[in-house]
């Protein structure tokens, strides 16, 4: 179900082809408009617009950012150069890097086909800053602009990505890296960010730009998704795969922090070579006392982030790379490289089976906001399930889909302890809730071992239990929902809906709002 990363399969294309002849409109054009008839000379030279070749994301900072939209082509692979769509012409989009108390304006322009909007991935914004279409405010349609401000208040590794029918965006490159320095600054000599994700590339079409259309009406929420995922045969690191990407420098005895994010819909195995390390944080929240680390692969699920810090100290030439069975494997990893260190000095072992890093269980204990046998407002539970409905493989709350999904109801000042329960056999559920951070509290019935640990992310494997815990601190309407996009745009989504709270914003029907 994650939309086509714009490199399409043939036999996909037939695949989804059909399905949309079948769902007549399920995969809802936006604003009325029949993408299938859409003007080809139109969408091609909106391409044009744009050079064959993309500029190298650039890094912002200052508290007024512009960020533009449009239709471009980047090469992802060596001699693979796909359709994307991009922030300020780039997939990532620009890091923006920001200091922690600063009030922040981004000035978001359109200059897509479709409508979109800007949600920063854990960043506790005001709700009418959130980024959700028809929930905070209306998409932002072709040629037109939207001003965000809020002040960022939290230090740590964020992200920022459009949340409009946000499982075909996203896809095609709508994402960057958001960064909250600490007022007291982050005490690394080299501060890196790799953001992941997974692109499909087999079969292009040639002759025919596919990037300012659906295609047909193809809608990527609608495919089969143990066909759908295994197409995923590009993996990157900031938006480039194999040799395109960029080496990371180092000198000896420099203190290193790797900012590791999830743009995609897939988990990796992350692991450091040739050093020990820490895991500093998670989701942009810190460890406490966190462990030395050596050979252990970091598990990084959709929409998670977490950051590694090592000091280089074993000069050569050294991988950061992705482990697991699948070929694709192969193109995500970079090379740490010391100053001066000859070529080759590193060997990928991508293939080899190492233990993932046990969060439950690392670094030590402190005094934390929540316990589980403390009294909570409000206790909540979500079976979290894959089913057939009228056909249909949906991804199911309690056995309802979006918007049938039942909210939870709170007041500012409630404290509220919610039990997630992976009820899937065979998928993992990223559960991403905004607005807000929470402590994980038990896993599998078993009470946390070492740190407290706050995410706003996190991901179940099948038969998975989890109990975290929040305070309701940020009034607003705000989306609970799976971060692997096919899931939610198949029905995991709910909101966390503070009852007092009244809101200024009326969604127009004509917009085209796709909040899932």
């Amino acid at each position: 179900m994650k939309v086509m990363k714009t490199g399409y399969k043939l036999k996909s294309m037939i695949i989804v082809g059909v399905l949309s002849v079948a769902l007549a409109g399920c995969s809802g054009s936006m604003n009325g408009m029949d993408h299938s008839k859409m003007n080809m000379e139109e969408t091609n030279e909106s391409a044009k617009a744009s050079d064959a070749q993309t500029e190298k994301p650039a890094v912002l900072t200052g508290k007024e950012i512009n960020l533009t939209t449009s239709v471009s082509n980047q090469e992802i692979a060596p001699g693979k150069t796909l359709p994307v769509w991009t922030f300020n012409n780039s997939v990532p989009g620009p890091q923006i890097r920001v200091k922690q108390g600063e009030m922040i304006k981004v000035n978001l322009k359109n200059q897509l086909p479709e409508p979109v909007t800007i949600h920063w991935h854990g960043v506790p914004v005001p709700n009418a800053m959130d980024g959700i279409p028809g929930v905070t405010q209306n998409a932002v349609q072709p040629g037109q602009s939207f001003t965000y401000e809020f002040k960022a208040d939290v230090p740590g590794t964020y992200w920022y990505h459009s949340h409009q029918d946000s499982v075909n965006q996203l896809d095609r490159g709508l994402y960057g890296a958001f960064i909250v320095e600490p007022k007291e600054g982050t005490g690394v000599d080299r501060d890196y960010t790799l953001v992941l994700d997974e692109w499909m590339s087999s079969g292009e079409m040639s002759g025919m730009n596919m990037s300012g259309s659906n295609m047909s009406g193809m809608d990527h929420s609608t495919m089969n998704m143990g066909e759908d995922m295994s197409m995923y045969d590009l993996y990157t690191i900031n938006g480039k795969s194999g040799s395109l990407v960029d080496q990371l420098p180092v000198k000896q005895g420099d203190k290193v922090r790797i900012r590791l994010i999830n743009a995609g819909y897939l988990s990796h195995q992350i692991h450091l070579h040739g050093h020990e390390f820490k895991v500093i944080a998670t989701d942009g929240q810190p460890i406490n006392n966190p462990g030395i680390l050596k050979d252990n692969v970091v598990s990084i699920a959709p929409g998670e982030r977490y950051d590694i810090e090592f000091t280089a100290n074993n000069p050569g030439r050294w991988l950061i790379e992705d482990h697991g069975d699948k070929a694709a494997v192969a193109g995500m990893k970079a090379t740490i490289a010391y100053e001066g260190a000859p070529a080759g000095s590193d060997k990928a072992n991508e293939s080899e089976k190492l233990t993932a890093v046990d969060m439950s269980r690392y670094g030590q204990a402190s005094r934390s906001n929540f316990t589980l046998d403390q009294k909570y407002t409000l206790q909540y539970t979500m079976n979290l399930n894959t089913e057939m409905k009228n056909g249909e493989m949906v991804y199911t709350i309690n056995g309802k889909t979006f918007p049938e999904t039942e909210p939870i109801k709170v007041k500012k000042g409630d404290t509220v302890k919610v039990r997630l329960v992976n009820n899937s056999k065979t998928e993992d559920h990223p559960m991403h809730l905004h607005g807000h951070f929470f402590q994980v509290l038990s896993k599998n019935g078993k009470p946390l071992g070492g740190s407290p640990i706050i995410k706003d992310t996190l991901n179940l494997q099948p038969g998975e239990e989890y109990v975290v815990a929040f305070e309701a601190n940020n009034e607003g309407n705000w989306m609970f929902h799976c971060h692997d996009l096919h899931h939610a745009s198949a029905g995991m989504v709910t909101e966390l809906k503070y009852t007092d709270y009244k809101t200024d914003f009326v969604a127009d029907p004509n917009a085209g709002n796709k909040p899932e």
